[in-house]
């Protein structure tokens, strides 16, 4: 399972115009999963990035996890996160899970945030989604499981 978390003031998710999640300070969280993940995989991810001390405290030093800050979480699924194009200019997607454990494995890992205490925004797993953020810092974490 890989994540790619941008600290964010602001980041919100639309398909067809219509807005399906949203987040004010806190994570956007793009999440790719494996063939080989589990829903342990997820909890413990899910669990890691809400623990993970990115957020600045008093002193100005990223000394805060995201329940800390009482941040919220834009959480988006992205198979693309495991593009390989390594060979040619069409990147393979292999090392991604098919459809349905991804499917399952994404509401999965928002239910664990939730269970943790994060307020979380979705997208819509397999649409053609636009997302909108406001970076701040930047500061940006790739983690993976």
């Amino acid at each position: 399972m890989k994540a790619v978390l941008q600290r964010v003031t602001r980041a919100s998710c639309h398909v067809e115009g219509r807005l399906t999640g949203e987040t004010g300070p806190g994570l956007l969280v793009l999440l790719g999963v494996a063939p080989g993940d589990t829903a342990a995989t997820a909890q413990a991810l899910a669990a890691k990035i809400v623990k993970l001390r990115i957020f600045n405290d008093e002193a100005g030093k990223m000394n805060r996890s995201l329940l800390d800050v009482r941040g919220g979480v834009l959480s988006i699924s992205q198979f693309t996160l495991f593009a390989d194009a390594s060979r040619g200019n069409r990147p393979s997607y292999v090392g991604a899970a098919a459809p349905e454990l991804g499917r399952e494995l994404y509401g999965t890992f928002n239910e664990a945030l939730r269970a943790l205490g994060a307020q979380v925004g979705e997208g819509v797993f397999g649409a053609h989604m636009q997302i909108e953020l406001v970076n701040d810092g930047p500061v940006t974490i790739s983690l993976e499981m």
